[in-house]
C-alpha cells in the first residue's frame, strides 16, 4: 500500500485528494502547513509528498528546502515530492525542477492524472533506490559494501560519539572447504544477522570476505562491548550448528577490535588503524574475544620495570587447548624443551598423527583434524603441522601408558565422527 502525505492549507483540496487516494487503496496523511509536514517527517517516512506551493508562513519552495536540510541532517534518503499548484507559469515549474521535485499536478485535480503521476513518481523513486542499493549494498549480508563504507563511516566518526568496531569471523575457511561455498555464504549471512541483532541502530559494513565494520552510536563503556561480544559468539555458534549440524567441530567465533570516538579522535583513517590494532591484539591472545584500543599494553611502549614486562608477556586469554606453533617457532621451543627434559630427567612422549585424506577436501580435513587435536589435548602440550596430513605432538610430563591413552582417545573420537578420513598414530617415549 502506497503511503502519501498531502500538504495544503485549503481543507477542500485535502478532502478531495484524500478521497481519490483512499478509494484507490492508498494510505493518506493530511497536513495544513509546511511546519506540520516538517514535524511529521522527523518520525515518518511516506512514499511520496504532495506539497502545495501557495501556502502562508512557509510556501512550498521554502518547505521543500527545509525538508531536504532536515533529511540530510538525519542521514535519510530524499522523499519524492510533487508540487500542487494552480499556477500556469513556466518559471514556477522551472524553479521546482531545479529544486528536485518529481512532478507538478494542477488544481483542480483530475483523478486519472493525479493517480498516474503519483504512480510514476513512486516507481521512479523505487528504481533510484534499487540503483543506489546495487551500488552501495553487499547483496549477501545487506550491509554497506566496501566502497560505500568508507564515506559513511568517515562521516559517523567525524560527527557521532560511539564505538568503531572491526569484527573478524574466526576459522571461517574450513567452512567453505568442508561444507562448500553455499554453506559458507549461509554462515556469513547468519553472522551478519547476529551482528545486526546485537547492535540495534548500528551502521554496518562488509569490508572483506569475513571482515566487518560497525559503528555503534552511543557505545561508550567497555562493559557494553564485552556483553555484545559474548552474545555475538554465543548466537554465532548456535546458528552455525543449525546450519551444519550439532556435531560441527570448527571453532567458529568472532574477534572484535574497538576504538572509542571522539576519545581517540574523529579521523576515520586513524580510528580504522586503531581498531585494526585492537583486533590484532585479540587475534594474538586467544581469539573469540574483544579488545578496546588503549586498554591493553602498547607493544611499542617503553618498559618501566620487570613487573610491567611480566604483565605484557603474560598470556591473558589462555585457550583451553594445546598450543600449535608454526614449524620454525616449534623447532626452537622443541629443542629447548628437549634439553630441559634430558637435563632434569623428566619424561615426555612424541606422537605423529596421520590423517588418511585425499581429494579436494584433503587439506580441509587435515586442518579440521588439527583443530580437533588442539581441543582434545592439554594446554601444556605442543603441536605443529608436520606435513600436508600429519601433526607432530610433544606431550610433556606424561607416563608412557597415559600417552597412548591420550593418543588413542583423540584418534577414536575423530574416526567415529569422520569415518571418511580415518586417522592413525605412532609414538616414541622420552625419559
Amino acid at each position: 500500500m502506497k503511503w502519501i502525505a498531502i500538504v495544503d492549507d485549503d481543507i477542500t483540496n485535502l478532502n478531495i485528494a484524500g478521497q481519490i487516494l483512499s478509494k484507490n487503496k492508498m494510505r493518506v496523511s493530511a497536513m495544513k502547513s509546511g511546519t506540520a509536514l516538517l514535524r511529521f517527517m522527523q518520525e515518518n517516512r511516506p512514499d511520496l509528498i504532495l506539497l502545495d506551493i501557495a501556502m502562508p508562513v512557509l510556501d512550498g519552495f521554502e518547505t521543500l528546502k527545509r525538508l531536504r536540510e532536515q533529511e540530510e541532517a538525519l542521514g535519510l534518503q530524499k522523499t519524492p515530492v510533487i508540487f500542487l499548484t494552480a499556477d500556469q507559469d513556466t518559471a514556477t515549474e522551472s524553479r521546482g525542477f531545479e529544486m528536485g521535485v518529481s512532478d507538478f499536478i494542477r488544481k483542480p485535480f483530475v483523478p486519472e492524472i493525479l493517480l498516474r503521476r503519483i504512480g510514476n513518481a513512486v516507481e521512479q523513486q523505487a528504481q533510484i533506490n534499487r540503483f543506489e542499493a546495487d551500488a552501495t549494498v553487499d547483496k549477501l549480508t545487506g550491509f554497506l559494501n566496501k566502497a560505500a563504507s568508507e564515506a559513511k563511516f568517515a562521516a559517523l566518526c567525524n560527527e557521532k560519539r560511539g564505538a568503531l568496531m572491526m569484527i573478524d569471523l574466526d576459522s571461517f575457511k574450513p567452512v567453505n572447504d568442508l561444507y562448500g561455498h553455499e554453506t559458507g555464504d549461509k554462515v556469513l549471512a547468519a553472522f551478519a544477522e547476529c551482528i545486526r541483532a546485537g547492535l540495534p541502530g548500528g551502521v554496518f559494513g562488509r569490508i572483506g570476505g569475513d571482515e566487518f565494520l560497525v559503528f555503534a552510536q552511543g557505545m561508550t563503556r567497555e562493559r557494553d562491548a564485552a556483553n555484545f561480544t559474548a552474545a555475538l559468539n554465543s548466537s554465532l555458534l548456535r546458528r552455525a550448528k543449525e546450519l551444519m549440524g550439532e556435531d560441527m567441530e570448527i571453532p567458529l567465533g568472532a574477534s572484535v577490535g574497538i576504538v572509542m570516538t571522539p576519545e581517540y579522535g574523529t579521523d576515520y583513517s586513524a580510528l580504522f588503524n586503531m581498531a585494526d590494532k585492537a583486533l590484532y591484539h585479540v587475534k594474538q591472545n586467544g581469539r573469540h574475544g574483544y579488545a578496546v584500543f588503549g586498554d591493553y599494553p602498547d607493544a611499542e611502549a617503553q618498559i618501566t620495570g620487570i613487573r610491567s614486562l611480566s604483565v605484557l608477556l603474560d598470556e591473558r586469554h589462555i585457550p583451553d587447548c594445546a598450543m600449535q606453533l608454526e614449524r620454525e617457532n616449534f623447532l626452537s621451543v622443541y629443542r629447548f624443551v628437549m634439553r630441559f627434559l634430558r637435563r632434569y630427567h623428566h619424561t615426555a612422549c612424541k606422537i605423529l598423527f596421520t590423517v588418511s585424506a585425499e581429494g579436494a577436501r584433503a587439506d580441509a580435513a587435515a586442518e579440521e583434524f588439527g583443530e580437533h587435536l588442539k581441543n582434545t589435548l592439554r594446554k601444556s602440550d605442543l603441536m605443529m603441522r608436520a606435513g600436508r596430513n600429519q601433526y607432530f605432538v610433544l606431550l610433556s610430563e606424561v607416563q608412557e601408558e597415559n600417552a597412548d591413552t591420550a593418543a588413542e582417545r583423540a584418534v577414536s573420537a575423530w574416526n567415529l565422527a569422520h569415518p571418511a578420513y580415518p586417522a592413525a598414530y605412532e609414538t616414541e617415549f622420552v625419559q
